[in-house]
């Protein structure tokens, strides 16, 4: 994944991490302070997650795909 991409993505869950704004007399976007570190390893700990299961599923791919195919003979 580059880092254009990392960082769209994480931008983007953090807009919807951040929800609707608590304001409805003033229609403003409120900002809600800094990220907590918590927060930060949580996504950090999801990214990784997701990288091992698509390594472990990519990888059986390829073991799969470069066994041989067997032929039926003919009686």
């Amino acid at each position: 994944m580059t880092d254009a991409t990392f960082t769209a993505l994480l931008h983007a869950i953090a807009a919807v991490a951040r929800g609707p704004s608590a304001c409805r007399t003033n229609c403003r976007d409120v900002d809600r302070g800094a990220v907590s570190i918590e927060q930060v390893l949580w996504y950090a700990a999801a990214a990784v997650s997701v990288a091992v299961v698509a390594a472990i599923i990519w990888s059986q791919i390829k073991s799969t795909a470069s066994t041989g195919v067997n032929t039926p003979s003919a009686p």
